[in-house]
């Protein structure tokens, strides 16, 4: 089964995750660059740049292209989720995603909180 992994999830299979382990092996996964990016970033202001570019060279290859329309229709999401979700401060990155995995017609996996409960979510805390 495939996946879009947002940044949470990649890094919860960065670390090894025991919540996440079923998701590390067999699994397709789907990201962007925008999600690597969050997890490059992560990583180098905790001061492990070896770790960051191990981990961006790793799941680079998974990465698809977020087109013109995508974006645009993750903004219109972003402002669908946070009237739905009243007080959520849903990300960008994690609104493109969103909709990537959708459009993919993948589930968006993930553990943040704000996305638990909503339509084609695997939510693994």
């Amino acid at each position: 089964m495939n996946y879009f992994f947002d940044t949470y999830a990649l890094q919860e299979i960065a670390q090894a995750s025991g919540s996440y382990l079923p998701y590390a092996t067999n699994t397709g996964v789907v990201t962007t660059k925008l999600n690597l990016m969050e997890l490059y970033y992560g990583y180098v202001s905790k001061g492990e740049p070896e770790t960051a570019e191990k981990l961006f060279e790793k799941f680079s290859q998974f990465c698809v292209k977020i087109g013109d329309d995508t974006l645009k229709e993750a903004m219109w999401e972003k402002v669908r989720l946070r009237k739905i979700l009243k007080k959520s401060n849903v990300s960008y990155v994690d609104c493109i995603g969103y909709v990537v995995a959708r459009k993919l017609k993948v589930k968006f996996l993930t553990g943040d909180s704000e996305f638990e409960g909503l339509d084609n979510v695997e939510f693994v805390k």
